[in-house]
């Protein structure tokens, strides 16, 4: 007992460290863009016009979370992103108690550190996005499912309702988890593993798809704009292949195995429940093979990493499971503290004092912008628009400002007087920076370029090769992540 005691304690501590260092910690970092999408919606309100363009944007139930943090805290990347915090805690906790119902109750442990050795899920946690509420969600209803499939409790049925009904609001790409929840209903029924027969079933399921109606006709109205908010490739199945973590489960197994062997453990106990077996495996595989398809049938890529999120805690499970084939219940706690260690070495970002969330440092970027314009408040600052619907003819010179195609600018506001450009190139983007070029941009001897690092690109090489600017001088200002502040300045021009 004594020794359950100690192990208990330092596992204890380990969760501790790693929640400290992977999510509490790059909570004060600047915001990526996204984040600052959602500011804009918790500040304007999701009806705000310029979401015409991006309705899928403010379309979730997530964004009361950070609103009510704002009113609570006040404003902050903290206060933001608490919220995320707790869900991704309450989350771990369901998975373990899912861990422990369909592996083992030794494995809780180990499945928690399956789950933080995942940039991915840590992410989550330190993010002012949808994604922690909708793993939270996710976990909550297969856990309520399975508990009313044992015990034909009520309350439980309704809790599963209730929490599957609130998953498609929160993101509308969380559609295939329902894929996982029907499988799993229809093989306890097919092997009589449940003391509710078919009629019950079918009645919770036919309440959730009568919830789910409403969701189901925007996602099919938003479904034919697909095409104008396509921000990656189509995938290949190299990709895919990355997405299933097949890294983990190979490692988990694989060094399980090893250890089994170089310590002479006894055989673990073969594990035989083919319906926890299949859950496990679609709670894996179908969040990732469904966009995969969807991706290559419609052409419109929605395989983004960030969409996978939800389906991470299978690929954690999966890895307890290949483990669970050779780790006896008596050496569980051993193995997870090794686990638990690497991944606090492995993924602490131990060269910065301070990790950040996210390669995006929009916050130091716009300091700099305002440095460089503070004895000119005129001073030109080019600004591309870091989403992808900016494009004419929704996209315009005297684009309304604040509009959610430019939301970072009052989350970091700087001095300087911005020029608004659209997302890519563009015959009217060029008529309009040409103008610029004759214009403003010579009256003022200095001008700088600020945005995401594909675009600033871009405009800067368009500047480089125009002979008027041949002489400029010209600087890539700090080190901002994916984030750049290109600057031109005439020769002779007064230093700031």
């Amino acid at each position: 007992m004594q020794r359950e005691r100690i192990l208990n304690l330092l596992l204890g501590l380990l969760l501790a460290a790693c929640i400290a260092r992977l999510w509490l910690m790059p909570l004060p970092s600047s915001f990526w863009v996204d984040e600052m999408a959602t500011v804009f919606v918790v500040h304007h309100g999701p009806n705000d016009p310029s979401f015409a363009v991006a309705p899928q944007v403010p379309d979730s139930i997530y964004y009361r979370l950070p609103q009510a943090a704002e009113s609570l805290l006040g404003f902050s990347e903290i206060s933001y992103r608490l919220p995320s915090v707790l869900l991704m805690g309450i989350a771990l906790f369901f998975i373990a108690r899912l861990t422990a119902r369909l592996v083992a109750p030794e494995a809780a442990w180990f499945a928690v550190f399956a789950c933080l050795s995942m940039r991915g899920f840590n992410d989550q946690a330190a993010d002012a996005r949808p994604y922690a509420l909708g793993t939270c969600l996710a976990a909550a209803s297969l856990l309520f499912l399975i508990r009313w499939l044992d015990s034909d409790r009520w309350w439980d049925a309704a809790l599963f309702v209730v929490c599957a009904a609130l998953l498609w609001r929160t993101h509308l790409l969380f559609w295939p988890f329902y894929i996982v929840l029907a499988l799993y209903a229809l093989m306890r029924l097919l092997r009589h593993e449940t003391r509710n027969g078919w009629f019950p079933t079918l009645v919770m399921f036919a309440l959730l798809g009568f919830a789910l109606i409403p969701v189901f006709l925007d996602a099919l109205n938003l479904f034919r704009q697909a095409t104008g908010h396509v921000i990656v490739a189509l995938p290949t199945f190299r990709d895919l292949r990355i997405s299933l973590k097949f890294g983990l489960i190979l490692i988990c197994g694989g060094g399980a195995f090893v250890l089994s062997r170089l310590f002479r453990w006894p055989r673990a106990h073969a594990f035989s429940a083919s319906t926890s077996v299949l859950l496990i495996a679609a709670w894996w595989l179908i969040q990732p093979l469904s966009l995969f398809a969807v991706s290559l049938v419609t052409g419109n890529s929605m395989f983004v990493a960030r969409y996978l999120y939800i389906g991470l805690p299978g690929a954690a499970l999966a890895a307890t499971l290949a483990a669970a084939y050779f780790i006896p219940p008596a050496h569980w706690k051993q193995v997870t503290l090794a686990l638990a260690a690497g991944v606090l070495l492995l993924l602490g970002q131990w060269l910065h004092l301070w990790p950040m969330h996210h390669g995006s440092d929009w916050r130091l970027a716009a300091r700099t912008v305002d440095q460089w314009a503070a004895g000119n408040p005129d001073t030109p600052v080019l600004c591309p628009s870091p989403f992808i619907e900016a494009r004419p003819p929704v996209w315009q010179p005297a684009y309304a400002l604040p509009g959610f195609l430019y939301c970072h600018l009052p989350v970091y506001p700087f001095r300087g007087k911005p020029y608004l450009l659209p997302f890519d190139d563009s015959p009217e983007a060029e008529r309009y920076v040409t103008s610029l070029a004759e214009g403003p941009i010579p009256a003022s001897g200095r001008f700088l370029i600020y945005g995401g690092s594909g675009s600033v690109r871009y405009w800067r090489n368009w500047f480089s090769v125009r002979p008027e600017f041949s002489a400029w001088r010209r600087e890539r200002l700090g080190l901002f992540g994916d984030v750049v502040v290109e600057l031109f300045e005439r020769p002779g021009q007064i230093p700031r």
